[in-house]
């Protein structure tokens, strides 16, 4: 019975009592159903217990999940820096993304991912395969009952960036971006090719806020990634993110935008 390492214990507990709650389920119905006691259950969800995969596959049956949160700890297992990232994402009131080269990963359609993904020459086809699913997974919080407000930013380099092999998916993932820009709560800018240099250029971003008013970002790079709380780090990237978004053309000259360049990648 190996157990789960921190900090993705922590993640995959939350999510099991988030999940527990969502159904009704109390600790003793849901260590009946999970083959624990509960006392067994409350000690892991309080923490003074480890989280082993025994106990995981057994939060899967009790929830006839097909194994959700035993794919998770494989799919989030190697990279820790982005499971803090993905908890404030997923807790966030507003979402701030900016991207000079490639579409934001929440705003991605799964051919367009995949193609990404496979950029990555050290990545096996089952690595591919988990990868894009945790990310279509993580869309989830665009369409649920309180969706935070999300504004991206993206460089219309990143719209038309395809090639012939890929103009069809490229087509796809422009008008998937349409169709998301219509959503009340989603705002798509785009900085056309005409601005030419801008700090944005440095590299991409994202801030999230919290419901209690508390911001996090998140910076990505060759290697993994970084999260951001510091006040000094938070406050540069807030001032860039302001640059940004003045670059950028308001929303509805941007959907005329992103309209035309979906029409040059024509019919897929």
């Amino acid at each position: 019975m190996a157990d789960v390492p921190s900090p993705l214990a922590d993640f995959i507990v939350s999510e099991i009592r988030r999940a527990r709650g969502a159904s009704g389920m109390t600790q003793e119905a849901f260590g009946r159903a999970a083959g624990f006691s509960a006392s067994h259950v409350s000690a892991v969800e309080s923490g003074t217990r480890a989280l082993t995969i025994d106990f995981i596959r057994g939060a899967d049956r009790a929830f006839s999940n097909d194994g959700l949160f035993g794919r998770l700890v494989v799919k989030l297992g190697a990279p820790s820096w982005f499971l803090a990232w993905l908890d404030a994402e997923r807790g966030a009131r507003q979402l701030r993304l900016f991207e000079p080269l490639l579409i934001p990963g929440l705003l991605q359609t799964e051919n367009y991912a995949r193609v990404v993904m496979r950029l990555n020459d050290l990545m096996s086809a089952t690595e591919v395969d988990q990868q894009v699913s945790a990310r279509m997974s993580r869309h989830k919080i665009l369409t649920g009952d309180t969706p935070p407000q999300v504004v991206a930013v993206l460089d219309e380099s990143t719209l038309r960036r395809a090639g012939d092999e890929h103009a069809g998916i490229m087509a796809e993932q422009v008008a998937h971006l349409i169709t998301v820009a219509e959503l009340p709560h989603v705002h798509v800018h785009v900085i056309p090719a005409g601005a030419g240099l801008h700090i944005g250029l440095s590299g991409p971003f994202a801030l999230a806020r919290a419901g209690d008013g508390t911001w996090v970002g998140h910076l990505e790079n060759q290697l993994g990634g970084i999260v951001v709380d510091n006040e000094d780090g938070l406050h540069t990237l807030q001032t860039r993110w302001e640059n940004v978004r003045n670059e950028a053309l308001p929303r509805r000259q941007s959907n005329e935008l992103m309209k035309e360049v979906h029409s040059d990648h024509g019919p897929h």
